[in-house]
């Protein structure tokens, strides 16, 4: 455990120290696109985040390797490698299309070729357990395809889902810090060496996320553009792809016992065929729901629009920052219940607990639709929005959150990159952090 957290740290602190380099290099480059319709920032900020988020990932499997107890991975699976030729490769598309913005057909090209390496180097899926059959082994074709599927919809669903401050980094943190205590206790418990190139590349993408994290937080000074969002979802799919076809379920000798005990013991089989879709559950539901959007209004797949779940977050009236708090309360709860579920399956409490915490999911998305009444002796506790009107007179406050509310809601003039007052350009100038109240 002390070189994974080793590791992770490692990748945290590469990643932090090299996005400040990485912005300003971006500002030089020109990374900084124009504000666009489906934008919800305000000012255009740089891209190209994930150069550092890439350096990171090489740093972290760098001193991996040389750890007495996390080099034999590299010396007897061939995964590590597999995932950095797949990774140079999805990363490098994503810095000419933040850059450049290349076409969609060629990024789901690069994305299959990408995929298509680590499969000629070992990164496959071998055999699947399935419910009431057991375990299938599958021929390579069938693995072949069924793994550049899974990698090829894992990072459109993260790419998806980066729309907000930090919400890609810290749903994708949220998800390995998930897989990762699944793929350690099937090394850990169950003795399954197998398993530890999962873990490791869960640790090193916890690592990438944490670090990048402080710079992308509301309001970002970087954003991580396709070179980040499509490189940490390439990394989150190998690591499925590691445990769920690489891990031999007879291995863990689930079989003993009577009929039930069997059943219940199968489950942390059948979890690697679950925990891959838990963890990119909400942006894979996101992915699925703007392809039936666009598709029923004829436009491309591919085609951007502001109908993603972070805009109809803010569209009900949830702020920015409460809008991505509450995305990472979902993507917790499936990726830590479906982990619970597979530790005690027998357990009534997890299934309680997970019903009651969605109860509380549901109340917290529609509190904007509720506006309470409020006594009036308790309205000065509570927010300016809460409080009562007094005949024509409105307290101080409320007008205050009157303007605090125009300002957010009004129409976005697009700000051209390089004048003074953009986002984060402290080399072009002062950085605004507040909008303009004239």
């Amino acid at each position: 455990m002390r070189e994974y957290l080793l590791t992770l740290c490692i990748t945290a602190a590469v990643t932090y120290l090299l996005t400040g380099p990485v912005r300003k290099f971006a500002i030089v480059a020109g990374a900084m696109p124009e504000i666009r319709a489906r934008d919800v920032h305000r000012e255009p900020t740089p891209r190209l985040g994930g150069i550092a988020m890439f350096f990171g990932l090489c740093a972290g499997l760098l001193v991996a390797d040389h750890l007495p107890n996390l080099n034999w991975v590299f010396d007897k699976s061939n995964e590590p490698r597999a995932l950095l030729s797949g990774a140079a490769l999805i990363w490098l598309i994503g810095v000419l299309d933040d850059k450049f913005e290349i076409d969609a057909l060629i990024k789901l090209g690069g994305q299959m070729i990408a995929a298509g390496v680590m499969v000629m180097q070992g990164l496959t899926i071998l055999w699947l357990p399935v419910p009431g059959v057991g375990t299938v082994a599958l021929t390579q074709w069938q693995g072949t395809l069924l793994t550049v599927a899974l990698v090829v919809i894992t990072i459109n669903a993260v790419n998806f889902v980066d729309g907000l401050d930090g919400l890609a980094a810290g749903m994708v943190c949220i998800a390995a810090a998930a897989f990762f205590m699944y793929a350690y206790r099937v090394w850990y418990s169950y003795g399954i060496e197998a398993a530890a190139p999962a873990t490791l590349f869960a640790a090193v993408l916890m690592g990438m996320c944490l670090g990048f994290l402080p710079h992308n937080m509301h309001p970002a000074r970087i954003f991580m553009g396709d070179s980040g969002s499509m490189l940490i979802g390439l990394v989150l799919a190998a690591g499925a792809i590691s445990v769920t076809g690489q891990v031999d379920p007879d291995l863990m000798n689930l079989f003993t016992g009577s009929e039930r005990s069997s059943v219940h013991q199968m489950v942390p089989v059948y979890i690697p065929l679950l925990m891959p879709l838990t963890i990119i559950a909400v942006p894979a539901a996101d992915l699925v729901l703007a392809i039936v959007r666009r598709t029923w209004r004829g436009q491309s797949p591919f085609a951007a629009d502001r109908g993603h779940l972070h805009h109809r977050l803010l569209e009900i009236g949830h702020s920015h920052s409460r809008a991505v708090l509450i995305m990472y309360f979902w993507s917790a709860l499936i990726g830590f219940g479906a982990l619970a579920y597979s530790v005690n399956s027998a357990s009534m409490w997890i299934v309680l607990g997970v019903v009651f915490l969605s109860a509380v999911g549901l109340v917290l998305l529609l509190l904007p639709r509720f506006t309470p009444r409020v006594p009036v002796w308790a309205q000065r506790f509570v927010p300016p929005r809460y409080r009562r009107r007094r005949g024509t007179a409105e307290p101080a406050a409320t007008a205050e959150a009157e303007v605090e509310e125009a300002v957010e809601t009004e129409e976005r003039a697009p700000v051209t990159a390089g004048v003074s007052g953009v986002n984060g350009a402290t080399a072009v100038g002062p950085r605004s952090r507040f909008p303009d109240r004239r």
